[in-house]
């Protein structure tokens, strides 16, 4: 089965909406028709500037895919703050981050949280891109596998083998996130080979190699192209550098 590569923008705590304008705008002039039949392109701006690129997306007639880089797993109520999967999908968002290391260690969100997030994400018809990775600390002590693996399972507690088939995984190291450091091509083809082997464990061999795995951690222009020639890694989960459309369109365009 050939999977088609993913390349997502998370643009963190960035750009005002007329910033996300903008942004959006250049990143697709600076991308071919023919860049979209080879690549699933996705930016992630925040909450208040999702609005603002959904309208250019779709009176543009983008390809183009919108994402969130949050959701909060109950569907509504007395929650100061929260932002439901139900009001991301009228927003016409396809993709949402669960799991971010950020969201973890800054904001408290524990494995049972972001498998009730993952869980919201599905029903309501999107696509949750639930991260996992380990930290410095835990791959020093050689914990890596069994850390991202623990991730893993309870982010795709309970879901059916045709629902995981269709979700996306992005191994993040915590150690590589906006640090510089990157984990080596090698290194990370054989965590998310593991990834893809756990699947095949508790979903089967059809959802493991139907899912995408993403790899993230100081991705660039310089280096995505040594992570693509990996077969295992199916596209990149991007910071920094997805937040100048010149450098998130070469990361885009890998291959050139």
């Amino acid at each position: 089965m050939t999977r088609k590569p993913l390349i997502a923008g998370n643009w963190k705590m960035n750009a005002t909406h007329l910033e996300a304008i903008q942004m959006v705008q250049k990143l697709s002039y600076r991308l071919d028709p023919e860049d979209f039949e080879r690549v699933d392109v996705a930016v992630f701006p925040a909450f208040t500037s999702l609005r603002s690129a959904q309208t250019v997306i779709e009176t543009d007639h983008l390809a183009i895919y919108l994402g969130a880089q949050d959701v909060d797993w109950r569907a509504k109520g007395a929650y100061t703050g929260a932002v439901s999967a139900t009001m991301l999908a009228a927003l016409g968002v396809r993709y949402v981050i669960v799991g971010h290391s950020e969201r973890r260690a800054l904001f408290g969100d524990t494995e049972a949280e972001v498998g009730k997030k993952t869980r919201a994400v599905v029903e309501s018809g999107m696509t949750p891109i639930v991260a996992v990775g380990e930290s410095l600390a835990e791959r020093e002590a050689g914990d890596t596998m069994s850390v991202i693996t623990s991730q893993l399972g309870t982010g795709v507690k309970g879901l059916e083998s045709d629902v995981v088939a269709r979700i996306v995984i992005a191994y993040e190291p915590v150690w590589a996130i906006g640090t510089g450091r990157t984990a080596d091509p090698d290194t990370a083809a054989e965590s998310i080979s593991t990834l893809r082997a756990a699947i095949a464990s508790s979903h089967g061999d059809g959802a493991a190699e139907a899912i995408r795995i993403l790899y993230g951690g100081s991705v660039n222009p310089g280096n995505i192209a040594a992570f693509m020639a990996k077969r295992e890694i199916d596209g990149a989960l991007v910071g920094g550098a997805s937040l100048d459309p010149d450098q998130f369109a070469a990361v885009v365009r890998y291959w050139i």
